[in-house]
């Protein structure tokens, strides 16, 4: 009998791995949760966890932390997956924490509730004593995330300190943690963002509109695109544009910019892509450039 090739390519290895880690997850934890804010890596989770575990339920909720800053599009789409495959979703609202722990709004011209999450995430877990937070980081998004490991330990008090990093050989996976500590686990840290879009590609999935070229009015705010909403202040003297522009990675409607273009399909941004020499944070992430380690900052504040 002829020997059986597998013809495995490599997004089938990664597929494998993220399916190897969600399951991990499944079986080293009493309650662990996906955080699902309805951007394309949280998406392809989603998509990892239907072939994980179907035809059984998910082993975890999907938890939104919502700034109230959202794109619609993305919100609508959010609503949409739920009803389609039937999980259950839990909303926690940062503005429901600002009022609960008096927390000073913030202010400016664009006035982000980024780094507010932590507070919203950290009541979160505490109130449904989730012990590991299923996210979509990456570590060819930015430094910090590149020294993070899979899975990721904060301490009772949510933080994370880069020292304490356990070695992960030969893909061991080690969630043992005291009372009160929870993990954040990234089954698609190794992915790229070139992967996650020949993955989308390849298994067809659905993604919100703004992904893809549109038109839309932006504020032309320090060289980058921002779209025009309620959650900017516009002064009188501000450059206002329409422009065909997409969105590289999803955050609030105040910290994340478009780029100019004509990518209407998924292969067509696989070529913007491969033309890019700036990531997609680096391109449009107007949270990560406060400073140069604003992202490690939130993180060890008890950031995703």
């Amino acid at each position: 009998m002829a020997k059986q090739v597998y013809d495995f390519d490599y997004l089938d290895y990664l597929e494998s791995e993220a399916i190897h880690i969600l399951r991990e997850v499944a079986g080293q934890f009493e309650r662990p949760a996906l955080l699902f804010s309805g951007g394309k890596d949280s998406i392809t989770l989603v998509h990892l966890a239907l072939k994980a575990f179907r035809p059984g339920k998910f082993p975890f909720p999907l938890v939104h932390i919502d700034t109230g800053h959202n794109f619609p599009e993305v919100l609508q789409f959010r609503d949409d997956l739920i009803n389609r495959i039937g999980e259950r979703l839990i909303v926690r609202k940062v503005e429901d924490t600002i009022k609960q722990k008096n927390l000073e709004p913030p202010k400016g011209k664009l006035a982000s509730r980024n780094f507010l999450q932590a507070y919203t995430l950290l009541d979160t877990i505490e109130e449904f004593e989730f012990d590991a937070c299923i996210g979509g980081a990456r570590r060819d998004e930015e430094k910090a995330r590149a020294k993070e490991r899979i899975f990721s330990v904060r301490n009772e008090f949510g933080e994370w300190d880069p020292r304490l990093q356990r070695p992960e050989l030969w893909n061991i996976y080690n969630g043992k943690i005291h009372k009160g500590e929870n993990v954040r686990v990234f089954p698609i840290s190794n992915w790229t963002e070139l992967d996650v879009w020949h993955y989308i590609l390849r298994e067809n999935i659905a993604l919100p509109s703004i992904y893809y070229a549109h038109t839309r009015k932006c504020l032309v705010y320090e060289g980058q695109l921002v779209a025009v909403s309620p959650h900017i202040r516009i002064e009188p003297d501000d450059v206002i544009v329409e422009k065909t522009v997409r969105f590289r990675t999803v955050g609030d409607m105040n910290c994340t910019a478009a780029i100019e273009s004509q990518a209407h399909t998924t292969e067509e941004i696989i070529q913007e892509i491969l033309q890019s020499k700036i990531s997609e944070r680096g391109a449009t992430r107007i949270d990560d450039k406060f400073s140069e380690a604003a992202m490690e900052d939130r993180k060890k504040a008890g950031y995703f």
